[in-house]
């Protein structure tokens, strides 16, 4: 925290507070998380390109340049991602449609304790999942009929980055201009730190549950449904810590039900052992980034979700990060600003 704490530093903290909340309850985290996404990937690319670059309305073209291709080719994968959500090789709804059917055939096969915790049927399964996006139906807009408003959200957040990320914002500051600039740098750098890293093992979890999936499975001659579906569900659920390995590893032992107890026995095996391996990299890589093990961000998730619901779960690690970097933990992005003319 900073060690003087004048009045416009604690006026630009209690502000900072009031600007998470309203993200939080207006719906505005996918809109804030996309422009902190772009401003990172301009800003993490940029000074490759610039330092080849002498004239400043030469660099300020490029860094334009820049952001038009970020915004572009997320668009893009966002776009592919989608559209392989919604094609038979990996349609969401089928997947939950089989669960269903496969919780109801492999109910016989598994000891009678497992059993009565299983929804009773595709109905069950239905209504419990519905009843949850009742429970949470305010955060949880972008899956129902206000999803085009979140892709409004989405665009105009990675737009609003991209123009950020092209204009210098280090010049001479009053005081409490200065200290809500501080407050933006320790937010982008705490969502810089954590998104990466869970970016890149999420990208490992779903590497090797692709090799487990398609590779040693089919070499047994057990060829599981959505097999490339939970490749992409391991991948984005992964990048919720800790949460999303939850969920990936009970779809995926639903899954192996539908060959045999043994293959689900067999596949949970072999996710805990990936997990293990991933609970060496969130130490590796996330622990050192913040300083902070998993059961603090386990912490932070269970009460971000319940005040906040989705929303919360989602922020949840880049805002624990964010208040601990506020508290002393100390941030030097790798950020390069581009010096007026």
């Amino acid at each position: 925290m900073n060690s003087k704490l004048t009045l416009p530093v604690i006026s630009s903290y209690i502000l900072a507070l009031l600007a998470g909340l309203v993200v939080l309850k207006a719906g505005l985290l996918l809109a804030l998380f996309s422009g902190l996404l772009v401003y990172s990937l301009v800003h993490l690319i940029a000074p490759s390109i610039e330092k080849h670059i002498r004239f400043m309305p030469a660099r300020l073209v490029v860094l334009g340049l820049l952001a038009i291709i970020v915004i572009s080719g997320l668009t893009a994968v966002i776009l592919a991602a989608i559209s392989f959500a919604k094609s038979d090789a990996g349609s969401v709804r089928m997947l939950l449609q089989s669960l269903a059917g496969i919780i109801e055939t492999s109910r016989s096969q598994v000891p009678t304790w497992i059993s009565d915790y299983l929804p009773n049927g595709s109905d069950a399964l239905h209504d419990l999942m519905s009843g949850w996006l009742r429970d949470h139906g305010q955060e949880a807009k972008i899956l129902g009929q206000e999803a085009g408003h979140s892709i409004i959200h989405l665009l105009m957040g990675m737009v609003i980055g991209g123009m950020i990320a092209i204009h210098d914002l280090k010049t001479i500051l009053p005081p409490f201009a200065n200290a809500l600039l501080q407050r933006a740098e320790n937010l982008q750098c705490s969502f810089q730190r954590i998104v990466f890293a869970q970016v890149r093992i999420s990208g490992i979890n779903a590497a090797l549950s692709s090799i487990y999936l398609l590779v040693i499975l089919p070499a047994c001659d057990v060829h599981l449904p959505f097999a490339k579906t939970m490749v992409l569900v391991t991948f984005i659920t992964g990048l919720l810590p800790v949460v999303g390995n939850i969920i990936s590893n009970t779809i995926l032992v639903i899954i192996s039900l539908s060959h045999s107890v043994n293959i689900a026995a067999f596949s949970l095996s072999y996710m805990v052992l990936i997990h293990k391996l991933e609970y060496f990299l969130n130490a590796k890589i996330i622990g050192t980034q913040i300083n902070a093990r998993a059961w603090e961000l386990l912490i932070a998730i269970l009460v971000m979700e319940s005040l906040f619901g989705i929303a919360g779960l989602i922020a949840a690690p880049v805002f624990y990060a964010w208040i601990k970097i506020e508290l002393g933990m100390g941030c030097k992005p790798a950020i390069s600003h581009t010096p007026r003319h």
